[in-house]
This record gives structure tokens, C-alpha cells and sequence, in this order.
């Protein structure tokens, strides 16, 4: 029997999905199972290592319930980013793993800071300190579990960490390891200068390779336990954001994707390292470029918020509420009435860092109603988002030219019209629904030899452009001004959001 398929796996923060893709990048079966999660503190988030691999047991029972295994020419993974578990000598785990939502390593993004210098992380790592990166959970734990600090053999990423248990190879792809802050972007090893300030030897860190490398094999024991073949290859994948911008094709200069998803999050495909205040730089999944991303904490979680804790809609009783208030928003015009929303319900990430900045809802009258709150929401999510991309263009020389969009809220047209209007860019709404997934399969299917690489892998299998919203030139000339605006009110509210939080820890 011909192999034709192959697998591409998403451990994600809730759960894990594992789909068999054919070569034309459609999906033939498909198992998900969830991920337990636990919050001991306020702020605190940790997950336990077994249940990511228990989490992808189940996932991959019901997949293989779909298929003959014996089709199968391999499998990738992508993972959330920046959470890490630990592992003791026995490869057994020391203590809960640290998620990348967690903040309790506050005091020690600070610290780190302080040692290395900004600047000089950021040179390093492409990326801004703040609590997301593992690095500073790595800090965290050094000060604070000296003991757990002494006994720990390894700091795993999900991917290299479930690679581990399906090959027994102790490797990651650097585009997991990259996340957690510690890679030297430019040789793609890991900084002896950020091993030396935290005390730590590489040996206690997994091996980066890069995306699409071979691995491993599924190990006998592995088979058993999981239903795939021994002797299946496995491909390094890499993290989630990433693996989205491979799955709808991002693989080249001049083109971004934008996830709608719970977080907005965009990333745009560059040739060339460069590192910014405005964004994040990571390593793009081609193994040949980095994505600068941009990352807003809250994107379709606002709609949902506002729909229910606001509005008082309960969707699955109302399926239809998203298109009413939709309705209501589309007969608001541009700018919504003279009401502009701060979207930082959760901090902010690029370009601010400020995990005290909260959200903000400005300009409001009499006159406003449900539609101009819904768009104005609406409009602060674009609205960030064209402030990044100017950003990157202005700092990084790179073009922008077109945005792919995915998620949950690319559902919505009037979202995608008011993104392109506040852009001046087209938006692009894919016909790839799991392109996290697809972007892991990919990999597989460029490293099992049906396409020359990674980009040849994502010209053939990504799905096609399904709509497209173009801007409208009085819309976008309506919301210049409110550009200039948006940018203004952060810096604005700074004082007042450190003022708040400083009585939110006082517990007043």
C-alpha cells in the first residue's frame, strides 16, 4: 500500500488535534482530545507533561479509527509556545510545567533584564522582556525551588518533549526552542551568555534542529501505546504561530497571515534577523527566514467577552447574536460615532510591554448604542494591528503587501472589511480551516521526500483564497486620523494603568 498520508499534530494550550493530510492538503481523518489545566495561584498556569501525552494518545486513537496506518510516511508537531516542563534524570517529571500565560516570574523579568540589559536580550533573541518567554520561568525556578533547580536534567518544550516519548530522541526543532528565549537567533544556538546568567548548561536543554529534520522513529513502546507504526518517521515541526503562517503559505517577503483567533496574532515572513521594540522576531518554519510577529492578547476573546459578560447573549442558545449585533455594527459608519477602544484587556505585548496596561473605552455618548461598542471593538483590534504593520515596515525596510487571515473572527466579513480599510492592505480569507495543523504536516511531507522543502510543501497543499476584502478609499481615508489617535492613547493612560495596578496589588 502506497504511504500517502501524513500527519500533522497541534498540542495546543487546551488541547490536542492530529489530522492525516493527503498531498494535495486535504484532510482525511482526525482525533482531538483535551488538555487539563490548572491555576494553583492567581496568575499561576501549569500543565502536567502527562497529560500532553495522554492528550495526544487519545488524539491519535481516534485518528487512526479513520485510516490504515499503513499509509502513513510520517508526522510533525507544533506546540504552543514558551511553555516549559521539567524532567528529572529519569526523564520523569520534577514539578508541574510552566505555561506561557503564567506571570508569576514578574519579579524575575526584571531581574534577568537588569543583567543582560534589553537591549541586549533582545539582540540575542528577537525578543522584548516580558513574563511570556520560559526563560524567565527558568529564572523563576532557580530562585525559588533551589531543589527542583538542582534535580533538573531537562527544560523540554511540548514538541521536543513528546518527540521524546514517541522516538526517545532528545531533540527539538529550533523553531520550539526559539520561543522560549534563550536561542541566539542568528546561530540558532543557544547564547552562552543567557546559559551563563541563569547558571545552565546546554546539556540540560534539548538539541535544536531545524524544522523538517528527521528526528526519529516511533519506538516500539511508542507504537503500543499510541497505534502508529514502529518505525514511522518523525519531522521537527515547531511552534503554533509559525506552523499557521507555513499552513496558508507564508513563505516569502511582502506577505503576513493575522489569526483571529482567542489572541490576534500576526506574522510577517522576512529573509533577514532584525529585532524591535514593535514586534517579535521568531523563526519562520522554512528554515529559511524569521517571522516578525505581532501579537494583541485579546482578539475574537473580546467579541466574546462583549457578547456575553455586556451584551448578556448566551451564543449557544443564540447562535444568531453574532449576526444581529454584526447587523447593528455595519450601520455604524466608520470611527464608530467618536468612540475609540484601548483593546489591552490582558497587558500588552509589542509594542508597549506593559502587562499592567489594561482596556479602555473612549468617547462615549448618549447617542452610542450596542452596534458602535461592537464595531469600536472591532476597529481597536485593526487599528493595532496597522500600527504594528507600519512598524515593521518602517524599522525593517519589508514590504507588506497582502495578509492572510484564519481563525475564528475572520469569520465575520465586516471584521475583514474594517481590517483592510484601517490596513490599506487586502485581506485574504483562506479556505484552510486547521492551518496550524497543515503547517506541521508540511514539514512531514517535505521531509518524507514529496516536495523539494517546506515552501514547495505549502505552495501545493495550502488551500485557496476563498474571499477577499479589498480596501475602500474613503474608509481608509476615514481612518487615518483615527491611526494617529490609537497610537497616542497608550502612551496617554500609561500613568494611570500603573497606578491601577499598583492598587490592584495593594488589594484596594
Amino acid at each position: 500500500m502506497a504511504t500517502d498520508l501524513v500527519i500533522g499534530i497541534d498540542s495546543s494550550t487546551t488541547a490536542t488535534k492530529a489530522i492525516a493530510w493527503d498531498p494535495d492538503g486535504r484532510a482525511v481523518a482526525e482525533g482531538r482530545a483535551p488538555v487539563a489545566m490548572r491555576s494553583p495561584r492567581p496568575g499561576w498556569f501549569e500543565q502536567s507533561v502527562e497529560d500532553w501525552w495522554g492528550s495526544l494518545r487519545t488524539a491519535l486513537g481516534a485518528l487512526l479509527e479513520g485510516i490504515d496506518p499503513a499509509r502513513l510516511a510520517g508526522l510533525a508537531i507544533t506546540n504552543q509556545r514558551e511553555t516549559v516542563g521539567f524532567l528529572d534524570s529519569r526523564g520523569k517529571e520534577l514539578r508541574p510545567a510552566i505555561l506561557w500565560l503564567d506571570e508569576r516570574c514578574r519579579e524575575d523579568v526584571d531581574l534577568l533584564a537588569e543583567r543582560i540589559g534589553i537591549a541586549r536580550f533582545r539582540a540575542i533573541t528577537g525578543k522584548t522582556p516580558d513574563p511570556t518567554p520560559a526563560v524567565f520561568s527558568l529564572h523563576w525556578m532557580k530562585r525559588n525551588e533551589p531543589e527542583n533547580w538542582r534535580r533538573l536534567a531537562r527544560a523540554v518544550d511540548v514538541h521536543g518533549y513528546l518527540v521524546l516519548r514517541l522516538t526517545g530522541v532528545p531533540a527539538t526543532s529550533w523553531a520550539s526552542a526559539d520561543p522560549h528565549g534563550l536561542l541566539d537567533l542568528r546561530s540558532m544556538r543557544y547564547s552562552p551568555e543567557l546559559l551563563a546568567a541563569l547558571d545552565l548548561s546546554p546539556e540540560r536543554l534539548l538539541p535544536p534542529v531545524p524544522p523538517g529534520s528527521l528526528l526519529g522513529e516511533v519506538t516500539p513502546e511508542a507504537a503500543r501505546e499510541t497505534g502508529l507504526p514502529a518505525g514511522l518517521p518523525v519531522f521537527a515541526g515547531g511552534g503554533d504561530g509559525q506552523a499557521a503562517g507555513l499552513g496558508v503559505g507564508v513563505t516569502g517577503p511582502g506577505r503576513s497571515y493575522l489569526n483571529l483567533g482567542t489572541a490576534a496574532v500576526s506574522g510577517i515572513h522576512a529573509r533577514t534577523f532584525a529585532a524591535d521594540p514593535a514586534f517579535r522576531t521568531l523563526t519562520a518554519l522554512d528554515g529559511r527566514g524569521y517571522v516578525f510577529e505581532l501579537c494583541l492578547r485579546t482578539g475574537s476573546f473580546l467579541t466574546d467577552w462583549m457578547v456575553g459578560r455586556i451584551f448578556g447573549f448566551d451564543p449557544a442558545r443564540d447562535p444568531g447574536c453574532y449576526d444581529r449585533l454584526e447587523a447593528e455594527a455595519r450601520r455604524v459608519p466608520a470611527g464608530s460615532g467618536g468612540l475609540l477602544l484601548l483593546p489591552y484587556w490582558s497587558g500588552a505585548m509589542p509594542p508597549w510591554w506593559d502587562p499592567d496596561a489594561r482596556g479602555a473605552v473612549i468617547g462615549l455618548a448618549a447617542e452610542h448604542g450596542r452596534g458602535h461598542l461592537y464595531r469600536a471593538l472591532m476597529e481597536a483590534v485593526a487599528l493595532d494591528m496597522a500600527m504594528g504593520y507600519e512598524a515593521v515596515e518602517r524599522t525593517t525596510g519589508t514590504p507588506i503587501e497582502e495578509i492572510q487571515v484564519i481563525g475564528g473572527g475572520a469569520r465575520s466579513p465586516l471584521w475583514r472589511q474594517i481590517l483592510a480599510d484601517a490596513t490599506g492592505r487586502p485581506i485574504r480569507l483562506s479556505a484552510t480551516i486547521e492551518a496550524t495543523c497543515l503547517g506541521a504536516a508540511m514539514l512531514a511531507a517535505a521531509g518524507a521526500g514529496w516536495y523539494a522543502d517546506a515552501a514547495a510543501a505549502a505552495a501545493a497543499m495550502r488551500g485557496a483564497t476563498v474571499e477577499e476584502n479589498r480596501p475602500d478609499p474613503r474608509a481608509r481615508e476615514a481612518y487615518a486620523p483615527l491611526r494617529e489617535l490609537h497610537r497616542e492613547l497608550y502612551p496617554s493612560l500609561r500613568g494611570i494603568f500603573a497606578r491601577l495596578a499598583a492598587l490592584r496589588r495593594a488589594g484596594r
